[in-house]
């Protein structure tokens, strides 16, 4: 049995999903089924139902997991540990971001660390908030980015940089020509708002009350993408980062309008597990992001 079939049937329970898991570990779905009904074959039991809707985990896959857990976590410790001694930047490192990072920021560096470290097996999982966190902390992942970061048990933050929230429109909105805004204008105003759990719409939210200002909530939405759609379909308004609408403002589909104000800024923040050791893997990545210089 390869070491890799445990990776394959964690990634597998953590997803719920065949073509997911197969995606993490670079292989097919069918290949995924073939690897579990192996491991089903060879110890005689059931480790996972499988149906069109539903999906679950039996007590033998349970405890199955817990053992595949554990012998995963030591491959990664050997595997670390021998870097350390060489001081060689290689081997796995994974990354978990939030999707407004992961989609509008991160890829350059992401291009930047794979030119500079080749032999760094480079994984991006997208993530809500609070599934990075979670991620980190449960050795999923090495390293996380989050918006507004926050510390929490189990886990150290690093500043990495900020970005500055823009009010967005469509070319068309009346308030598309302004080349600065109070908050003030944005009262009684239709607006496309992200959903209350993120770490932005809070900031936000926080933003908006302490102007003394109460827009119309269109819709909610829980990425960027969806909200920039929303924005132009209702002809409305939105805050968001700036970086987030770059192609957006290049192409003329949506116009960015700077805030006045001290409070536009959206710090962003490097996670890691605190008992974990830095790898010259992670090491070179934190060191790329942080020599962002601000943003």
């Amino acid at each position: 049995m390869h070491i890799e079939t445990f990776q394959v049937f964690c990634d597998l329970v953590d997803t719920a999903s065949f073509s997911e898991a197969g995606v993490r570990n670079g292989i097919s779905q069918s290949a995924v089924s073939q690897q579990v009904r192996a491991l089903e074959e060879r110890y005689g039991v059931v480790l996972v139902e499988r149906g069109r809707r539903n999906f679950a985990v039996t007590p033998e896959g349970e405890a199955f997991l817990h053992a595949a857990r554990g012998i995963v976590e030591a491959w990664h410790r050997i595997e670390q540990d021998i870097g350390r001694m060489r001081d060689v930047v290689a081997g796995p490192l994974t990354v978990a971001t939030v999707y407004s990072i992961g989609f509008h920021e991160l890829p350059p560096y992401l291009e930047e660390y794979r030119r500079r470290f080749p032999e760094v097996d480079l994984q991006v999982h997208y993530r809500r908030s609070n599934q990075v966190y979670a991620d980190v902390s449960e050795n999923r992942a090495d390293l996380g980015l989050v918006a507004y970061p926050q510390e929490r048990k189990g886990v150290e933050i690093e500043p990495a940089w900020r970005d500055r929230l823009v009010v967005i429109c469509p070319p068309g909105h009346p308030l598309a020509k302004r080349s600065a805004l109070d908050l003030k204008a944005l009262d009684g105003q239709r607006f496309i708002s992200f959903e209350p759990d993120l770490p932005t719409r809070k900031a936000i939210d926080a933003m908006l009350a302490q102007a003394g200002v109460a827009v119309k909530e269109v819709v909610e939405f829980d990425n960027i993408e969806t909200v920039k759609r929303g924005v132009l379909i209702e002809n409305a308004l939105s805050i968001v980062p700036g970086e987030s609408v770059r192609s957006e403002v290049e192409s003329g589909t949506l116009v960015r309008i700077p805030i006045h104000g001290k409070s536009v800024w959206r710090p962003l923040g490097i996670v890691r597990r605190r008992s974990r050791p830095v790898t010259p893997a992670m090491r070179e990545m934190i060191a790329l992001l942080k020599g962002s210089g601000g943003k």
